[in-house]
């Protein structure tokens, strides 16, 4: 039985929510999970990741394989990087002062990822305020006459 750590969707339509599982690679997306380890809400501002360190790592250490957008949101919350760093065999002294490292660099991280996203919700709100300008009917303009010819 080979496990695999990956999402399982749940909330309502158009609003999902998805808890990251540990599951038998076999079972459908939905269907029954051995353990679930973490939650995943992409529909908060910004996205809520929440995981029970112990029980990622419980499940990596068994072998269990991530799927590519479980690695990412690990990577994101830097599990993966504690993971490494335990698989080189690390000390936890190591592991501590390498994660307060990553972290400070997260800040200036996260705050140009959202000047980012302010200057293309700007640029888009730009762009839809130019296409109803040139929406617009030109017969609200008043028409000038012709000159008569003589």
């Amino acid at each position: 039985m080979s496990v695999k750590l990956r999402l399982q969707r749940m909330g309502k339509k158009k609003q999902p929510i998805y808890k990251i599982v540990a599951v038998d690679s076999r079972v459908k997306r939905d269907g029954r999970f051995i353990d679930a380890v973490g939650l995943y809400n992409p529909s908060t501002n910004p996205m809520t990741i929440t995981l029970r360190e112990d029980r990622v790592f419980h499940w990596l250490e068994r072998g269990a394989q991530p799927t590519d957008t479980v690695k990412n949101l690990l990577s994101r919350k830097g599990v993966w990087l504690k993971w490494g760093l335990k698989r080189k065999k690390a000390d936890e002294a190591t592991i501590a002062a390498e994660f307060e490292k990553w972290q400070m660099m997260q800040a200036p991280k996260l705050q140009k990822e959202s000047e980012r996203k302010a200057r293309r919700k700007a640029a888009k709100k730009k762009k839809k305020a130019a296409a109803e300008v040139l929406a617009q009917p030109e017969a609200a303009a008043p028409e000038t006459p012709a000159p008569p010819q003589a």
